[in-house]
């Protein structure tokens, strides 16, 4: 009996058979090539994606804060004849990470030694609170704790740590101007917050 071609099951091998075993599976070679074509590709998508969420996430720590700038307390005029404390408030720019916020900062403005004038943040140095002017009592007293200053703004009696806070100004074309700054509580000596 002559030998029959058979296939794995012992049946014999027709012609379709013949044809799927000359199929060869793909080579390793093409599959080593995708494999590393699609890793290349991720690889470079993740680093496109990277670079602006990195840039994202890490712009508040990068970007610089906002300088502190000389806001407009008025003109000198209306400061030239004052005996007591005026009040002023003076707008002033902040930048929070991508916020930018306006706002309204009340100052006292004090005649100065030599004609000059002197300006006091309205911030209590204890805990924050607004220190209103007393005109009767000739003094300031914080209504939060009874904080009191007298009209150059030296700490006479209460739980503030230190006098009230004198702000940097100077006069430029006849308008006088403050640097606002703020200023860390609850500590004897004056240091400023970022």
């Amino acid at each position: 009996m002559p030998s029959m071609d058979t296939n794995d099951c012992g049946c014999p091998r027709d012609d379709k058979d013949k044809d799927l075993a000359s199929i060869s599976p793909p080579s390793l070679e093409r599959r080593s090539f995708l494999g590393v074509l699609t890793t290349i590709g991720t690889v470079g998508m993740g680093a496109v994606l990277f670079v602006p969420l990195m840039k994202f996430a890490m712009h508040p720590l990068l970007a610089d804060t906002t300088e502190t700038a000389w806001s407009d307390v008025g003109p000198v005029d209306e400061f030239g004849a004052a005996t007591a404390p005026v009040k002023k408030l003076v707008v002033i720019e902040q930048r929070d990470g991508w916020r930018k916020v306006t706002s309204e900062k009340p100052v006292y403005v004090l005649p100065g030694p030599g004609g000059g004038f002197r300006v006091l943040s309205a911030v209590c140095p204890h805990l924050g609170c607004t220190v209103p002017w007393k005109e009767q009592e000739g003094k300031f007293i914080c209504p939060c704790h009874v904080g009191v200053f007298d009209g150059e703004g030296r700490r006479v009696a209460g739980p503030p740590p230190r006098d009230m806070d004198v702000l940097e100004s100077k006069v430029e074309n006849g308008v006088l101007k403050v640097r606002y700054q703020f200023f860390r509580q609850l500590t004897p000596s004056r240091e400023v917050m970022a």
